[in-house]
């Protein structure tokens, strides 16, 4: 028998065998090499999924946001491996994805019925990335942002952690008479008041619909710097996102990033949970994860809350990776 296969004889004599489209091969972010958790301090960034939706207070789902987002972002490893270096329309730059390499690390053990226990796999899991390189969150409910920033603190050694929240919502609640907690509209209330940040160190973008009566004077006590859509309506997305970040990185050593879908406008983003119009629009979006791309201080990032049955075009999960590539091209391949 050849030492050659007849498999690989035909790759190498067939031009275009080495490119996968967007809807072959294996699941993973970005098309990226699968990795185990402790082996990815080689790579710019290394994808981690939460598959779990135990904490919601409206519509489950977004168990399968990890699976969905991963699908969708195969179309930019198709484009860079088809097209090679690509011109971004948006922004004019050039753009090498081979200057960005990304690892998935698949999904982190969850537990349904016990969000304990699915808290401290979340963290164990993001502190073994963070340890090494820059972790990329695909959720999965809000509320395993929480134990995700822990995890990035922790293991990335850092004392004080910034919060950039691009939501629909606050998260503020630190007790709900039905939903105790730990819920999804808990976690940022959660973070404010974990040992690594305080709500002087958390921004948040794109906030709607309604909060408690007085909410307005709690981010005037707390220090909680607070963008309203009708902030962004009156001052534009890139002035906000930018003093936004610059809030967050202030006094801290790092910014974490979190993107709830919920905050894209349910006309263009309907596959979430607790859907609030008068959002972001998709131009909205990408420009907010471009300017935090841009930012040094940004050193993980999450997106959460994409439940795809509720959408079946499939644009809520195309936008969803389209908003994680834009941060990751401007940090690490322009």
């Amino acid at each position: 028998m050849s030492d050659e296969s007849r498999a690989a004889a035909f790759r190498e004599s067939v031009q275009g065998s080495s490119v996968e489209l967007a809807y072959a091969g294996h699941k993973t972010f970005l098309k990226g090499e699968p990795r185990e958790v402790e082996n990815v301090d080689d790579v710019d960034a290394a994808a981690l999924g939460i598959p779990y939706d135990g904490a919601v207070s409206n519509r489950p789902g977004a168990r399968y946001g990890p699976e969905a987002i991963r699908s969708a972002s195969g179309w930019w490893a198709y484009l860079s491996d088809y097209k090679g270096g690509l011109t971004n329309m948006q922004t004019g730059e050039q753009v090498n994805f081979d200057d960005l390499t990304v690892a998935d690390c698949g999904d982190v053990p969850v537990f349904p019925m016990d969000s304990e226990t699915t808290a401290e796999s979340i963290t164990a899991h993001v502190a073994t990335v963070a340890d090494q390189t820059f972790p990329v969150v695909l959720g999965g409910d809000h509320y395993c942002t929480f134990p995700a920033v822990r995890g990035f603190a922790e293991g990335a050694g850092h004392d004080r952690v910034g919060f950039v929240q691009i939501d629909a919502h606050t998260d503020t609640v630190s007790e709900s008479p039905v939903f105790g907690t730990d819920f999804h509209g808990s976690s940022t209330a959660l973070i404010a008041d974990s040992p690594h940040t305080e709500y002087s160190d958390v921004s948040q973008v794109g906030i709607r619909g309604y909060e408690s009566p007085e909410f307005f004077e709690f981010a005037d006590e707390t220090g909680l710097n607070l963008y309203t859509m009708r902030d962004i309506e009156t001052e534009g997305i890139v002035s906000v996102v930018e003093d936004a970040v610059e809030a967050a990185a202030e006094d801290t050593d790092a910014v974490y990033v979190s993107f709830d879908i919920d905050a894209i406008d349910p006309s263009v983003a309907p596959g979430t949970g607790t859907p609030v119009p008068g959002g972001l629009t998709a131009g909205q979006a990408l420009k907010t994860m471009e300017v935090l791309g841009a930012s040094d201080a940004v050193g993980a990032m999450d997106l959460m809350e994409v439940a795809p049955r509720y959408d079946a075009t499939e644009g809520t999960e195309r936008i969803a990776a389209y908003l994680l590539v834009t941060l990751l091209e401007r940090q690490f391949a322009e």
